[in-house]
């Protein structure tokens, strides 16, 4: 059997927002789509389900969330979930300068949970509260071939 990552889903309050986020960091909209039916039903699980969805890619095309906005059933508001809790935690993407998306973030409202870190002068790392709550891990490889 083989396997690989397909993406990573992330239901939003605003699809629009959202995407204006991810895009400026870089992402590409590869698709936009309404679903619902009963296909939709059975995959999700939630009678009636109808949702606005984009799937966005990084520039190697090897990264992949789809962003979804319910349309019903109604969306519910949680609280943004804390770094140190259980269940889906965050959505990491390596940049080419950290300070350069941060100014992008921060342009969208979005800053650092407390600021940005230097692991072992190998990584520069921040934790970024995007929209819908989303906790958005930005990580700088200092190394200067940026191989593994």
């Amino acid at each position: 059997m083989s396997i690989r990552l397909e993406n990573v889903g992330i239901a939003v309050g605003n699809l629009e927002e959202t995407i204006a986020f991810f895009t400026d960091l870089g992402l590409t909209v590869l698709g936009r789509d309404e679903v619902s039916g009963s296909w939709a039903d059975t995959a999700v699980g939630l009678d009636g389900n109808h949702a606005r969805i984009a799937l966005l890619a990084t520039p190697d095309r090897l990264g992949r969330i789809e962003l979804f906005e319910y349309i019903h059933p109604e969306a519910l508001e949680t609280a943004p979930t804390l770094p140190h809790e259980i269940g889906m935690h965050r959505v990491c993407f390596q940049v080419d300068d950290i300070d350069a998306a941060l100014e992008i973030a921060a342009h969208h409202g979005c800053l650092p949970l407390r600021g940005v870190a230097n692991y072992q002068d190998v990584y520069r790392l921040a934790y970024v509260r995007g929209p819908s709550g989303i906790i958005l891990m930005l990580s700088e490889d200092l190394r200067a071939d940026h191989s593994g």
